[in-house]
């Protein structure tokens, strides 16, 4: 489906149902999650997918801060967005305390709280430059949360498969759903803005070659985020799913059709020791 306006994205986006309902969440088996073992290996990768999910509310008052923020449609969507992302970290966590690996009544707070200054002040910088640009900027903006948002699906697409574990499956598939309606909003905002002016394009092109990052590093340590990718694609299968469900998918973007990027990132953290 090709949309021909903003609104179209959001009218199609407001009427696709919440997957994670409270019906759904009241039909997954939490009794049944120590009943099936869970390779402690994929833990930090739990957490580090919980933690990234809690920080989507400072992710969203970034973006607040911004033309394409306050872009009426974008803020629409963002506001459901914010709350479906918390869900998704609240399941996590209950997956986590369920499977016997507790974690404090305040750990939203303690992820908050252990972002580094140097990224608060980093993003500062680049939301000022941001605001210089103007609107121009949204089409990387978007184009940043559409490649966020598929290698967040990717990512626990390949847990869902290397786990095995039936309780985290079904709690998987309920996120992917929404996750999957966010990549979407993502990549078509992303494709009518592109598609406006050559200088969105390669204003997008020169950006995501010089500061895109897998996600959640920066706000969180770069180690957990290497430690994720290598758990997840550290072989020449899960580069290959990398490249065929993210890049070859991001580079059907108007502007960003060589844009190879998160493939030599992911490579060279894969390859380096």
């Amino acid at each position: 489906m090709r949309f021909e306006t903003h609104k179209d994205v959001l009218d199609w986006y407001e009427k696709q149902p919440r997957a994670l309902t409270k019906e759904y969440i009241e039909s997954i088996n939490w009794k049944d999650v120590r009943n099936y073992p869970i390779d402690k290996r994929f833990i930090p990768v739990l957490l580090y997918m919980r933690d990234v999910e809690a920080l989507t509310e400072m992710y969203y008052e970034e973006l607040m801060r911004t033309p394409t923020g306050k872009d009426p449609i974008i803020k629409k969507f963002m506001d459901r967005w914010g709350e479906e992302e918390i869900t998704h970290g609240e399941l996590i966590d209950r997956f986590l305390n369920e499977a016997g690996f507790p974690t404090p009544e305040n750990w939203k707070h303690q992820v908050r709280q252990a972002v580094p200054k140097s990224y608060t002040i980093s993003t500062n910088i680049l939301t000022s430059l941001t605001n210089l640009v103007g609107r121009s900027f949204t089409g990387t903006h978007m184009s940043f949360g559409a490649i966020h948002e598929m290698s967040t699906a990717q990512g626990y697409r390949r847990l869902m498969e290397l786990a095995n574990h039936p309780v985290l499956t079904q709690i998987i598939k309920g996120i992917l759903k929404e996750e999957s309606m966010h990549a979407k909003f993502y990549f078509s905002i992303a494709r009518l803005e592109l598609s406006r002016s050559a200088f969105s394009r390669k204003l997008a092109n020169f950006v995501i070659n010089l500061f895109w990052k897998p996600v959640g590093a920066g706000a969180k340590p770069i180690k957990e985020s290497y430690y994720v990718i290598k758990t997840l694609f550290g072989d020449n299968e899960g580069l290959e799913w990398i490249d065929r469900n993210i890049t070859q998918r991001i580079q059907l973007l108007p502007g960003l059709e060589n844009l190879n990027k998160i493939n030599a990132t992911i490579r060279q953290v894969v390859l380096n020791p």
